[in-house]
């Protein structure tokens, strides 16, 4: 059972609560882009005032040497567990913008779906746990566990400031779990708690050709086109089945325990279902695997742009002087990063088409990162979902990055719980990013309640 108390409070308020979050929505907080670093601080300042009226302690918003990082506690209650809970307030750019149906900055609420950029990815979520903090204050005067907040805006860039941010701070920091509502649930009525990550390894690759865009009827056929000089490379990274052929990719890849595909398997996922859905043909992948594997166990390779040439209307007939690509690679334990990329520079040098130049640029990095799932703070969470969504909870992987997540892991060394609110099916990253509010509403009972139950346990009992 979760709290009638709670309930109660998070009914009477409700329409306030998502008044609140779509003032935090309004704000364009992208952190990928120059011009909003005003935004950016305008996003800081509105968490950070929240958090006051929240009735937590000791605000705070501290300069990085990007974007800020904002800070909070309520340390209240003694002998009782420190959780950590650690979010981000920056978001995506939002191009293509023609595709939103409504502005990603202007939230609409429409079929019991929040439209915004950043509802579900991670505003949404961020803002649930401040709630869930503000009701167990105002209905009860304490908190049943001590709580810091870490919220940062530089997760949609591979948090490049975060770790020596953490490092510097760890005394302050101290806790005996962090709490992450980043990733989602497996299904609209069916909760989980995300035990693995996979991490990210990121690259662009130019080309250069001649010094300047030729005639393709004067110089076609004599001297290289970028283009194609691209595609030709970029076709060398995986073979028709989608597995990848850079040497040595595969190497340290862990390899699924039977538990764990057992476990996958009894999900019943629905792969026909998922086609359908995404209006695709057929799915795709390496073989012999599922598609749950494929996207929580097993590493990728993916083209994430390419870029060169004339692409405005009618035709232009030259030959591309300059082309380029983004790669990006999704990890898995016991896979390092820097170790990738290495492997990614060899491949490209050893596949360089003739006739051009080609550089490689590192891009975003992140360490895949796995817990076990039998630790009793993941227990709890997902007796949490439990209480509220009167269903099973299931323990899944995650296919995505928080590339902090490892480095708390080797910082901190502290249990990190991974319970999050959102659906696959919710956008973020894409135009019409959105949030179910049934999940939201819910969202903010497991919550308030993953606080209480926490508060039967000692510190000790939590450590790893």
């Amino acid at each position: 059972m979760h709290s009638p108390q709670l309930d109660k409070f998070f009914t009477n308020h409700r329409a306030t609560h998502l008044a609140e979050l779509q003032e935090f929505l309004a704000i364009p907080s992208i952190s990928s882009l120059s011009e909003h670093k005003e935004d950016m601080k305008k996003g800081a300042e509105w968490l950070a005032e929240s958090m006051r009226q929240a009735g937590l302690e000791n605000v705070k918003i501290d300069q990085t040497a990007g974007h800020p990082v904002v800070y909070a506690d309520w340390l209240h209650a003694p002998g009782k567990p420190t959780i950590l809970m650690y979010g981000h307030y920056d978001v995506q750019p939002v191009d293509p913008l023609h595709l939103w149906e409504t502005a990603p900055f202007e939230a609409t609420v429409r079929d019991n779906k929040i439209f915004a950029r950043g509802a579900s990815d991670d505003k949404g979520q961020v803002f649930m746990h401040v709630k869930a903090v503000e009701a167990l204050l105002k209905e009860t005067g304490v908190l049943p566990v001590n709580i810091k907040f870490l919220i940062e805006g530089e997760e949609e860039i591979g948090s490049p400031n975060l770790d020596a941010y953490v490092e510097e701070n760890k005394d302050a920091l101290a806790a005996d779990v962090i709490v992450i509502s980043d990733t989602g649930m497996q299904g609209p009525v069916q909760p989980a708690v995300c035990y693995g990550l996979r991490g990210l390894a990121g690259i662009q690759i130019d080309v250069k050709g001649a010094k300047g865009d030729l005639h393709s009827g004067l110089y076609g056929g004599g001297v290289q086109n970028a283009l194609h000089a691209i595609v030709e490379l970029l076709a060398s990274f995986r073979d028709k089945e989608g597995t990848i052929q850079v040497d040595g990719f595969y190497e340290n890849v862990r390899e699924l325990s039977e538990e764990e595909r057992a476990a996958y398997a009894a999900l019943e996922f629905d792969e026909v279902a998922l086609k359908e859905e995404l209006k695709v043909p057929a799915l795709f992948g390496e073989p012999g695997f599922t598609h749950l594997e494929r996207v929580w166990a097993r590493p990728t390779l993916e083209i994430n742009g390419v870029f060169g040439g004339f692409s405005g209307e009618g035709i232009k007939t030259v030959l591309p002087n300059e082309a380029g690509a983004k790669i990006t690679c999704r990890l898995v334990p016991d896979q390092d990063p820097d170790e990738i990329v290495a492997k990614l520079k060899a491949h490209v040098e050893a596949n360089k088409p003739h006739g051009v130049e080609v550089t490689v640029s590192e891009f975003d990095k992140g360490k895949p990162f796995i817990t076990p799932y039998d630790h009793p703070a993941i227990q709890t969470a997902g007796a949490s979902y439990e209480a509220v969504y009167n269903v099973p909870t299931a323990y899944v992987r995650g296919g995505g990055s928080i590339p902090i997540v490892a480095s708390f892991d080797e910082i901190l060394g502290l249990p990190v719980v991974l319970m999050g609110f959102g659906l696959a099916s919710e956008n973020f990253h894409a135009p019409n990013e959105h949030f179910h509010l049934e999940n939201f509403d819910k969202g903010l009972r497991v919550i308030g309640n993953y606080y209480e139950k926490m508060a039967k346990f000692t510190p000790d009992e939590l450590k790893k």
